[in-house]
């Protein structure tokens, strides 16, 4: 008998069901993420071997043409102060989303336990009423 036939009762039904389907999703998960990490790291060093190409190709032209590729020290020291805070502002980026991303998990996880109490106190709340309202035999 297969598993999604084990039980007649609507509310275990859709457990397992539910249960089924979050199985399914967390086991699909771990292999989008790594598929994606992988077309990230593929495309990340294909730009790089794109711009690195193009640079030798107008390396190549230069020399052959004669033209003379130095640049003063000041244009040099702007260059690389430049490049210096673009990745610092990519460092705060990253930071800052990472805090985001952990804040928002918290939330998550917040929220999952409050649910959890919350459904509990639905639980006794039910309770309390049947008790109140169910006859009592003497």
């Amino acid at each position: 008998m297969s598993k999604a036939t084990e039980t007649k009762e609507i509310f275990a039904a859709y457990k397992q069901n539910v249960n089924r389907y979050f199985d399914e999703m967390e086991k699909n998960t771990a292999q989008y993420l790594q598929a994606l990490t992988n077309l990230q790291q593929e495309y990340a060093t294909a730009c790089k071997n794109t711009i690195e190409t193009a640079i030798s190709a107008q390396q190549e032209l230069a020399s052959k043409t004669g033209v003379n590729s130095n640049i003063p020290a000041a244009y040099l020291k702007m260059l690389n102060d430049a490049t210096e805070e673009i990745l610092k502002t990519g460092s705060v980026q990253n930071k800052t989303i990472l805090a985001a991303i952990d804040a928002l998990r918290q939330n998550i996880k917040t929220y999952n336990e409050n649910a959890k109490a919350f459904s509990e106190m639905n639980g006794n709340v039910l309770q309390s009423w049947f008790t109140t309202w169910t006859p009592r035999s003497q």
